[in-house]
């Protein structure tokens, strides 16, 4: 048996049986039965919310087998799978009909299906980028035309965003763009709008709740700035509780289907961890075993409070010295906090610390650079699973080209341009190893999974690395600030 189908079908028994989520499948799938993958997943929910009655989606009844890619996303995508499967309905009704649609493949129900992610591109992720780029460069007084086209390009030409969106028909252009219209609005001082914004972000899936921290802690300190404190937060308050309430309307008629759809977004019985993911858990699970030593009560309360602590730091500078440039940074130290340290987390979840370091590229470019190569290499192995190594190379040279043809490339001391560049090039070097070997070697037949692994360790060593940078650099924001205010106070 050759390397990549012993790894493929070891995958397939890794997982449970009842494996309902597809942010935590183990591939595509197409073609697989019993479950076929995320193309069905997706399929399936529009199927779902098409021919049932509301309050039947999240429940497992006759007619919705919970243990066939039961919906585990909150509500917002739930109403996003129903009018993208009106569009599915117009054009193929089959593709979308009651039992007899599962395990569709044809041709046009995977177009259609394509079609949906662009147009959610269309709709939400570029106007959200648009605004951001306008506020970002308003406010930054920046004139060229080249440096607004490269920092728009970098965002909305994210590779990994790409891939997994259009290879896995996955919707996070949602959830990611009403995070960055939240971001706009925080940057041009629209808190009422941020709210409902991220709000939304959150009922569409429930990863937006990486960015919590920083989007409260920032709203905190400024609201603690006003003259009257209590009622900015008591404001800003109102309007969560309001969105959140129009979302979750049909589910609140009783506590029993509330919790109902609540139990379904948090799969706890997974354990801490599941695939090769470049965090915390996983990584040191080489030498120490978690899910045998700790219960899962306990892991979840090692891993909330790991998390929590991680992103402590970036918090209480932001509620201490409440900036824009600061709530930036505070916005990817958070996501690097829950990516690192949180309970469940996926290889795709990379996307969340990934959109932040695009926003601050222009300021930013080695970080959000070097970021982006790791985020891509350690999502590689689920890529090569799904038959997406061709567009991955694609995608790695496009953002290659489009970052070498950044307008404002630092320029540090030739001694600090000397060391970065070694650095640089030793990890590349192995980066690129590993992708070879992976390619084309099989691994011992006692360590099916040793290349996953090394490319586990690698990036996991980068991610903790640019977590430490980001954390110095958001705090260097309130060096600065004070300075600034001595200087004022001198003058």
């Amino acid at each position: 048996m050759g390397h990549k189908e012993l790894k493929h079908k070891t995958k397939k028994t890794k997982h449970s049986a009842d494996d309902e989520d597809d942010e935590n499948g183990d591939s595509d799938g197409a073609g697989d039965r019993p479950k076929y993958g995320d193309f069905e997943a997706q399929r399936h929910w529009m199927e779902i919310t098409l021919n049932l009655p509301i309050r039947d989606w999240y429940s497992n009844t006759t007619h919705n087998d919970l243990s066939y890619w039961g919906l585990d996303y909150p509500p917002l995508t739930a109403y996003q799978s129903y009018f993208h499967g009106l569009f599915l309905r117009l054009f193929h009704p089959d593709s979308v009909s009651l039992f007899t649609s599962r395990g569709h493949e044809s041709y046009l129900g995977k177009l259609l299906m394509r079609w949906t992610v662009l147009s959610s591109d269309v709709l939400v992720f570029f106007p959200a980028v648009l605004y951001f780029i306008i506020v970002y460069h308003t406010d930054r007084r920046s004139g060229r035309k080249s440096e607004i086209a490269w920092h728009m390009a970098m965002i909305l030409l994210n590779p990994c965003l790409i891939l997994i969106d259009h290879g896995h028909f996955q919707y996070n252009c949602i959830s990611l763009g009403l995070t960055v219209g939240a971001i706009a609005s925080i940057l041009s001082d629209k808190d009422l709008v941020a709210s409902v914004l991220f709000s939304l972000a959150l009922n569409h899936k429930q990863m937006s709740a990486y960015f919590a921290p920083a989007f409260f802690s920032h709203l905190l300190g400024k609201c603690l700035r006003h003259s009257n404190p209590i009622f900015e937060v008591l404001k800003l308050g109102i309007v969560v509780l309001s969105t959140f309430a129009v979302i979750w309307w049909p589910y609140l008629h009783s506590t029993e289907a509330f919790l109902q759809v609540l139990s379904r977004l948090a799969p706890f019985e997974r354990g801490i961890y599941e695939d090769y993911v470049a965090n915390f858990w996983c990584t040191t699970s080489v030498l120490i075993k978690w899910k045998r030593l700790f219960t899962t009560p306990s892991l979840k309360l090692l891993s909330f409070g790991a998390t929590i602590s991680a992103c402590l730091p970036s918090m209480l500078q932001q509620i201490r010295a409440p900036s824009k440039r600061g709530f930036l940074f505070g916005l990817l130290n958070s996501a690097f906090s829950f990516y690192l340290f949180s309970f469940q987390v996926h290889e795709k979840s990379i996307l969340l610390p990934l959109l932040p370091a695009s926003l601050l590229a222009m300021e930013e470019p080695f970080l959000h650079s070097w970021l982006t190569h790791y985020a891509l290499f350690s999502m590689f192995p689920l890529l090569a699973r799904d038959k997406l190594v061709l567009p991955y190379i694609a995608l790695s040279a496009l953002f290659f080209l489009l970052n070498r043809a950044a307008p404002n490339r630092s320029q540090g001391t030739g001694e600090t341009n000397s060391l970065r560049s070694f650095v640089t090039a030793f990890f590349l070097f192995c980066a690129l190893v590993l992708h070879v070997v992976y390619v084309t070697m099989n691994p011992p037949h006692r360590y099916p999974f040793l290349f996953e692994a090394l490319t586990m360790l690698l990036c996991f060593s980068q991610f903790v690395s640019l977590t430490v940078y980001t954390n110095a650099k958001q705090w260097m924001v309130l060096k600065r600030s004070i300075l600034g205010d001595r200087e004022k106070k001198l003058l």
